[in-house]
């Protein structure tokens, strides 16, 4: 369950990109931040919210957003997600699941009665100074870019 708040200090990571180079939330200090938790590479949700992201990157950037994507998906499966669809951001490796949890969105879910472990779709928005000023809990996959512009910040 995601139990971080809005106006709360991001939690710091690090981890592997696509490229297997380290990031970390410092990289992005004095920046606005996109950090979006999805479960899977290549599946059709993710795939929508990525395509999304993908499509309106430039106007993300126009406003001021670095776009980054977490998944427990090792960096090769990233590469290949990347290259499919053309993805212009970096997207952060974490198999272990220690950001996943950090930022609690690594819990229980519940899939035709079965209850099993899983990434919880969720973006938070963060400031250059570190701090949360959204977080979206569902975010729309087919217009998560506009839901993002929207906020004015």
């Amino acid at each position: 369950m995601v139990t971080l708040k809005e106006g709360e200090k991001a939690p710091a990571f690090s981890g592997k990109d696509q490229n297997g180079d380290k990031v970390s939330l410092s990289d992005y200090k004095g920046k606005k931040l996109a950090l979006y938790f999805y479960p899977e590479d290549d599946t059709p949700t993710c795939t929508i919210q990525a395509c999304n992201l993908r499509d309106n990157y430039s106007l993300l950037k126009k406003h001021g957003y670095e776009v980054v994507g977490v998944s427990p998906d090792e960096s090769a499966k990233h590469k290949k997600f990347e290259g499919k669809f053309q993805l212009p951001f970096t997207l952060v490796s974490d198999p272990s699941h220690k950001i996943l949890e950090r930022y609690g969105v690594w819990d229980q879910k519940l899939m035709f009665g079965h209850h099993y472990m899983g990434v919880l779709r969720t973006t938070f928005i963060i400031d250059g100074k570190g701090i949360i000023r959204k977080i979206f809990l569902r975010p729309k996959n087919k217009s998560h870019a506009e839901e993002i512009i929207k906020l004015g910040l």
